[in-house]
């Protein structure tokens, strides 16, 4: 007989579903694994025969062959395990029970226990669209699958107890979500940072809008301290921007274990040396890379100018776009980036170009090639510029406390709410995301404003795409005040976050 077997498999966040055929014909013993299976699936024989042998059932002496349905998709990992072994079951006629409706993931130990897989959230959603009813999944996987509503999810811990289940002896309790708590360290707050006041400005306003910023400034001025901790102030994720978020983390095998959804926002601090792949994503079976991970959260980048030049230029089109599709040979895979990009540098290679009492050792030459690592195009999507300047003894020595994340955090998510209800229905929901087809409706702008903008438009040679971020910027500033239109103070401080280029850039070019 040939026995059926529902399960599924995943290619970047796209899951598909697989049908695991097993038949059993007489010949010379063997064990045959076909529909494009990768090396870890062809291994699954040897993990399959051990499980079954020590958790007490008998391996079929016969030529056994195993499709992966359908045939033309490339089949990679180990989810396949506990299919294989339940298809070889039924088609032994060692397990008879009704699976039309039930859908089966997980590796196996050689004992027989279910281990955890990669990519359960993504697999859930789609067994739930598909009409599956009942899905199967390793204990530490439960949680994450059962955030699908209207699909069964059952925790399996080894072979046996899966068994029990299905034949009705001793049932399995469907797995309950478990809700998130914000895990935000309590020693990441900004009472703790001396002075930096109109930093702390830029990047309240960065947060409240989404807004991508650059933080310059020479070593030991805090540019690193303060911007680890902006998820302090970031708004709290809807469970859309959570689940979206997380589904990523399933995929890449970076959401923690028993975790039903982030809590948080992710940061992501690569280090310098990553690669551009390592970035955007790829591999031969594509996975998110940094940039994907950092959906809906922050994608902070220290000591910009040292990451390679190609690793740099990835960043542009999904900063643009909101997305990364990797193309290969068995298809495209897009993944979702939406991301704030933090990033921080020094002026020089030294680090005091233009500090008020530490002389800069670097010649002028020298200054002009870090600096000439960061492309205008790169420099011309930051929305926010700002100086991080050295702190001054009186403020380190101070015993004062500043303002607490959470004082900043209020303000934050109260314009974050006035976003939210005026882009209701439009697609986006934060000044950063606006498209430049709606950038004037958005941002209504006063008689004065628009004349300092056009004003500093001319005298500083903003392109097109530098006017369109300071205006959604100052459309940020008049969100944190409670203003329906920008005026021209939010526009004049808006257009400061855009001089520091000018400063340091193009006077040297």
């Amino acid at each position: 007989m040939v026995a059926k077997i529902h399960s599924m498999g995943i290619y970047g966040m796209e899951a598909f579903p697989v049908e695991v055929e097993t038949d059993l014909s007489s010949g010379l013993p063997a064990f045959e694994v076909v529909g494009l299976p990768d090396a870890a699936v062809k291994e699954s024989r040897d993990r399959v025969r051990a499980a079954m042998k020590n958790c007490g059932f008998d391996f079929p002496v016969s030529r056994i062959t195993m499709n992966l349905a359908p045939a033309d998709k490339r089949k990679e990992g180990p989810i396949y395990d506990l299919p294989l072994l339940l298809s070889l079951l039924v088609a032994s006629r060692q397990l008879a029970c009704v699976l039309q409706d039930a859908l089966f993931l997980g590796e196996l130990s050689l004992s027989g226990e279910v281990r955890r897989i990669r990519g359960v959230l993504a697999m859930a959603a789609k067994a739930k669209e598909i009409g599956f009813k009942r899905l199967f999944v390793p204990a530490m996987n439960a949680k994450e699958g059962a955030v699908i509503q209207g699909l069964e999810v059952f925790p399996v811990e080894d072979v046996p107890q899966l068994v029990a289940h299905l034949t009705g002896r001793v049932p399995i309790a469907p797995a309950v979500p478990q809700a998130q708590a914000p895990d935000l360290d309590p020693l990441m707050d900004f009472a703790d940072v001396k002075g930096q006041s109109e930093v702390k400005r830029a990047l309240e306003i960065a947060a409240s809008g989404s807004h991508s910023i650059l933080l310059l400034g020479p070593p030991g001025a805090g540019k690193s301290m303060l911007a680890r901790r902006l998820p302090s102030i970031l708004p709290e994720m809807t469970f859309e921007e959570a689940l979206e978020a997380s589904m990523i983390h399933s995929v890449a095998g970076q959401l923690p274990a028993g975790t039903s959804l982030l809590g948080t926002r992710p940061f992501r601090a690569p280090h310098h040396t990553v690669s551009t792949a390592g970035l955007s994503g790829g591999g031969t079976s594509p996975k998110p890379g940094e940039i994907s991970l950092a959906h809906n959260g922050v994608l902070f980048l220290d000591e910009l100018p040292e990451f390679s030049r190609p690793a740099m230029e990835v960043l542009r089109q999904p900063m643009e776009d909101g997305s990364v599709t990797i193309s290969r040979v068995g298809g495209n895979a897009t993944f979702p980036c939406k991301f704030m990009l933090v990033a921080a540098m020094n002026p020089c290679p030294c680090g005091y170009f233009g500090h008020p009492s530490t002389p800069c050792t670097c010649s002028p030459k020298a200054v002009e090639r870090y600096l000439s690592r960061i492309s205008g195009p790169l420099l011309d999507r930051m929305d926010l510029h700002i100086e991080v300047p050295p702190v001054e003894f009186q403020e380190l020595a101070s015993d004062a406390k500043g303002e607490s994340s959470q004082e900043i955090r209020q303000r934050v998510n109260a314009a974050r709410r006035r976003q939210v209800e005026r882009y209701a229905g439009k697609g986006y929901a934060c000044n950063a995301d606006i498209p430049a087809a709606q950038l004037r409706e958005a941002c209504q702008v006063t008689k004065e404003a628009d004349g300092l903008l056009k004003d500093a438009f001319e005298k500083f040679g903003f392109s097109a795409r530098s006017y369109g971020r300071v205006l959604k910027v100052a459309r940020t500033i008049a969100d944190l005040e409670g203003s329906a239109c920008v005026d021209v103070a939010h526009a004049a401080e808006a257009v400061q976050y855009r001089t520091l280029d000018r400063k340091y850039w193009l006077q040297r070019r």
